[in-house]
């Protein structure tokens, strides 16, 4: 994945970037049979408030914001804090 360390994306960020932006759901899916694979990312992908909504298909149930602390990004309530400066969107950084 080509999402950088200290940052966090979105379902629908994603779903829009491959050019269906109804389908974060199924991008969701997607996600959920990655969290298995430690070359993909999973963590860093969270729903469009920053929530860590996919953390129940982890390991245990910190191991997603274990994670994303140990890059820098701080989380609270399962919320990744100043998300929007976080975020890191591939329609915009992949031009």
């Amino acid at each position: 994945m080509l999402i950088p360390q200290g940052r966090v994306t979105s379902y629908g960020a994603i779903a829009s970037y491959l050019g269906t932006k109804m389908s974060a759901r199924m991008v969701g899916w997607a996600m959920n049979a990655a969290h298995s694979n430690k070359k993909i990312p999973a963590h860093r992908v969270v729903n469009r408030a920053g929530m860590l909504t996919g953390k129940h298909h982890f390991e245990t149930p910190t191991t997603m914001k274990n994670r994303l602390e140990k890059e820098g990004i701080k989380v609270i309530r399962d919320q990744v804090q100043d998300f929007e400066n976080k975020l890191w969107d591939p329609a915009i950084e992949l031009l």
